[in-house]
Formats: structure tokens, sequence, C-alpha cells
């Protein structure tokens, strides 16, 4: 990156203006202006019917400029240190003159709906370089925290020239499901102590790795995470790749010191090697396109039912009815469903709610 394109990507362009067109959002993003990008992402964000409208007009331009990036996934259990190897990982690859954006999905809190978005805190010296773009986006309480807006974001930054792009989860739950959906490497972040950490690790997650690493292998902790890394390789040999002609291993490295960061970017590229030739790369991101279509089919279904003014009213009353024992669970969706059908999304059309279906 050009020291003229590095301080152009610093301008704020156009100043303190309120509202862009779709061409200036467009020439922001594809020019690397960072001020333009973090409004383009905040855009796709919105649920304004009018914002949303204008953030599928951009992304249609943006599209030729995107799919050119390697994208990876990084998980791990709570306290593995992932914000801490995702930096130094990413200030590795800045200096190799790659340009890093990490889209850091902070979790949504179920009861006071805030979200603590403290990313670029804690990734303080990689949110600084000038090759890098960190957005801590919150999960807005949706599975994993990982939606069609976080797509969207890759997108955006993929058309930005940001050639890496990692997606870090909040490490609970399916949300790991939902990000191997969406990138090409998913990397597992564990912590020394293998007994108890794969007691606790679900076989399921280990499956969709393309690689664990296991973190804070330095110190006193060396010669645990070597015993992690063998018992990890053990149990791998046992379970069915994630990822088609590719052996999922398990490796040591420390965020602290530094040991062992190369190396991931060692493995990546060789996976990428790998599938590139065999044509499972090209493969999975096809397949993953399809899966967004239909992942947002569903959304958008979900939304049309729940938005339904006749929906909300009727399920209020048919909670009513649940709770006094004067019908069933499947009798309840059974009659909801039969008032959206009859009524579209939210006629007038008169209707009256039975209790037990009679």
């Amino acid at each position: 990156m050009t020291e003229e394109k590095r301080l152009q990507s610093n301008q704020s362009f156009p100043p303190r203006r309120k509202h862009l067109s779709v061409d200036e959002y467009v020439q922001g993003v594809i020019n690397g202006n960072r001020a333009i990008i973090a409004q383009a992402i905040t855009l796709v964000e919105s649920n304004l019917p009018k914002h949303m409208e204008m953030a599928q007009n951009v992304l249609k331009q943006l599209i030729p400029y995107t799919g050119k990036s390697i994208r990876i996934g990084f998980t791990g259990v709570p306290g593995a240190g992932k914000s801490t190897l995702i930096e130094s990982f990413g200030m590795m690859l800045c200096e190799q003159n790659h340009r890093v954006a990490v889209l850091a999905v902070d979790p949504t809190s179920s009861v006071s709906k805030g979200s603590i978005l403290g990313d670029k805190t804690r990734m303080e010296q990689l949110s600084r370089h000038p090759d890098a773009y960190v957005r801590p986006s919150p999960s807005s309480g949706t599975l994993g925290g990982v939606t069609r807006k976080s797509r969207e974001t890759l997108l955006i930054c993929e058309a930005a020239g940001y050639d890496v792009i990692i997606v870090e989860t909040v490490g609970v739950g399916q949300s790991e499901i939902t990000v191997r959906s969406m990138v090409d490497f998913f990397l597992v972040i564990m912590l020394t102590g293998a007994g108890d950490e794969l007691q606790g690790m679900k076989k399921g997650v280990i499956e969709l790795a393309d690689a664990i690493f296991i973190n804070k292998a330095d110190g006193a902790n060396q010669q645990a995470a070597l015993n992690a890394k063998v018992d990890y390789n053990r149990l791998l040999h046992f379970l069915q790749p994630a990822t088609v002609g590719w052996e999922t291993k398990a490796f040591t490295v420390s965020a602290l010191t530094g040991e062992g960061v190369p190396h991931i970017w060692d493995v990546i590229k060789k996976y990428k090697e790998v599938t590139s030739r065999t044509g499972v790369f090209e493969k999975r991101r096809k397949e993953q396109m399809i899966n967004w279509v239909h992942s947002m089919i569903e959304d958008q279904l979900k939304a049309r039912f729940y938005g339904s003014p006749l929906i909300k009213k009727s399920i209020s009353e048919m909670e009513k009815f649940l709770v006094n024992g004067q019908t069933s669970p499947t009798l309840a969706v059974q009659q909801l469903f039969s008032i959206y059908d009859e009524n579209g999304y939210g006629n007038k059309k008169s209707y009256s709610l039975k209790r037990g279906g009679n």
C-alpha cells in the first residue's frame, strides 16, 4: 500500500456530511476511505427500510470488487486469548504488506440489550495500524451473533481491498456453525490442559475445525500445551475432516511471545493451495453463496410472519390460551399459520382464535 493511498484512506471524505449518495459510498469504499467504509457498514447494519434499500444498491455495485480475500474464522473457549492472538497474527500480516480486516462480533446482552463492543480496546495496536481495520459489531441477540449483516460487512471489506478477512465469533452456542458457513478456513483456539478441555469442548465444534491451535504455549504452560497437542491430534485422527482432502491437525502457539504465530499463516496458505488445486475452495464458496440465499429467505419469512399486525395480536392471545391449558403448542402454531395464510401480511380481515382447536 503506497503512502499516498494510506494517507487517502485515513481522510474523511466528504467531511462531516450526514448523508451520502450510493456513488459516494461505492467510490469511498473502493478507494479505501476508512470513514466511508465505517459509514457503509453502519448502513448495512441498519434495519430501517430506506437504509436497507440503499445498502443493497451499494452492495450491488461493490460485488465485482469482492471475492479476492482469504476468509478466516477464529473461535475458542472463553479465556483462550482469541483477541490477543488475532492482534499478533494481524500485525504480522500487516508487516508482510497484507491488508487485514477483523470483524469481531460482540455479544449482546439478552437482558439489557446492550453490547460491550470492546474489541478495539483489546486490539488497540492492530486497530491503529494503517493497513488494518477492526470493526466490532453487536450481535443483537441473533444466532451466533452472525447474520446477513456480518456477511455484507465482509463484502464491503473485500471491496475496500482487505485481502485477509478475520471473523471472530463470540465463542458460545451455535455461533461456530454460522461462521463456518461464511469463511474459507476455520480455526479453533484452545487452552492448555487438554484433558479438561476435551471434556468441555463439543465434538461438533472440533469437527468444524481446519486447524486447532493451543494458545499460551509458553513458560510453565509449554509442556502442557505439547501434551494437549498430542491429545487433540489423537482425537482428530478418528474424526472426519471438516474439509475434503485436508487433514485437520493441532499445533501450539503463544500470542504472548509470538512463537508459532507465523505457522498459522503457513498452515492457511497450504490449505488454500491444496483446496484450490482440488477445486474444493471454489466449490465451498459457491455452496456458501447458495446457503446464504436460503438463510436470507428464512430470515425474511420469519420477519414477515412476526411483523404482521394480526400475528402480533394473535400471539398475545394464544399465549394466554397456552398458559391456561386451553390449547396445545402444536394447535397454537397451526392456528397462527392459518391466520397468516388467510390474511397475508396484515389485512384487516376478521378472524377469531379457537381454544383447543375446536
